[in-house]
């Protein structure tokens, strides 16, 4: 299995994927955010209450889908970036010392663009759903 900096560009601290459980190039990709508690981002959300903020999280799918994309040899040397972002549900808080397990799904993908529908969750809970919309570019 690649590891998600073979595929994606993105590095520490702006690489939200620790790992690439399942892919299916061009299809679904399955992964893992490994939440330590030293992340920068939870000092500040929330003292005393740190809380994974859900933006993060969709940038975490969104990474994940960019695997996906990348995998796929016909968008080798490409980048996908974010169009869009629709029906973003948050359903439970994510903190340190938590996995997030996340899933996506592309329901479209052409030479120019596509979608997905990704999910993450903790211990089989929903935390958070969206729909994304992604261009391709060239790197």
């Amino acid at each position: 299995m690649p590891r998600p900096a073979d595929l994606l560009p993105h590095r520490p601290p702006f690489l939200l994927l620790d790992e690439v459980v399942e892919l299916d190039p061009g299809r679904r990709a399955t992964g893992r955010w490994h939440l330590t508690g030293d992340e920068a981002f939870f000092a500040g959300h929330f003292p005393g209450r740190p809380t994974l903020p859900g933006v993060l999280m969709v940038e975490s799918l969104a990474q994940l889908g960019g695997v996906a994309v990348l995998a796929d040899e016909r968008f080798a040397g490409r980048l996908p970036l974010f169009g869009g972002i629709d029906r973003a549900r948050f359903r439970r808080q994510v903190v340190p010392g938590e996995t997030l397990d996340l899933q996506v799904d592309l329901t479209r993908l052409s030479a120019r663009a596509g979608s997905g529908v990704g999910r993450a969750s903790v211990d089989g809970r929903l935390a958070c759903e969206a729909s994304l919309l992604f261009v391709i570019v060239e790197a």
